[in-house]
């Protein structure tokens, strides 16, 4: 039997292979897979990868060195739910290294120009609080940040 399972294709800029490499380092249950490369019927020069097949916590990824035509942007991310704040500094400062970029509301640009969420769970449960008030200051705390601080937007709901 076949697995069904969608498969995220990334296209890169003949970086594939090291963006591959950085993810598979930056999350703990991941593994490379195989690694395609050109023959001398091309397009691209022999020997060079065209695909690498990477997992991330189970789910699938190829990154494809398709050229400079395409560029990652905010219309996609990926988001990793975090249960501590630990976890949280963790993603953001391995993700925003190395030319990775800052945004808000726990938003952020990879050195790859992938777009990642890094998002505590608790985030979840002080947004949707029965209590209207506490979620309306959790939000109002949280569109103030960029990186996500679980203890001040714990503060902010208690008001």
């Amino acid at each position: 039997m076949t697995d069904k399972a969608f498969i995220t294709s990334l296209w890169f800029d003949g970086n594939g292979e090291e963006a591959a490499r950085f993810y598979t380092s930056v999350f703990k249950d991941s593994k490379m897979g195989r690694t395609a490369r050109y023959t001398e019927a091309g397009p691209g020069p022999a020997g060079a990868v065209i695909t690498v097949e990477f997992e991330l916590h189970g789910q699938k990824f190829v990154a494809i060195n398709g050229g400079p035509e395409f560029k990652f942007d905010e219309a996609i991310s990926f988001q990793i739910p975090c249960e501590n704040q630990e976890e949280v500094d963790y993603y953001w400062g391995t993700l925003t290294a190395d030319g990775g970029q800052e945004s808000q509301c726990g938003w952020l640009k990879d050195k790859f120009g992938l777009s990642w969420q890094v998002v505590p769970t608790r985030l979840t449960e002080l947004l949707s609080d029965a209590d209207s008030a506490k979620a309306a200051r959790a939000t109002k705390a949280m569109l103030s940040m960029k990186k996500l601080d679980i203890a001040a937007l714990e503060k902010a709901s208690e008001g």
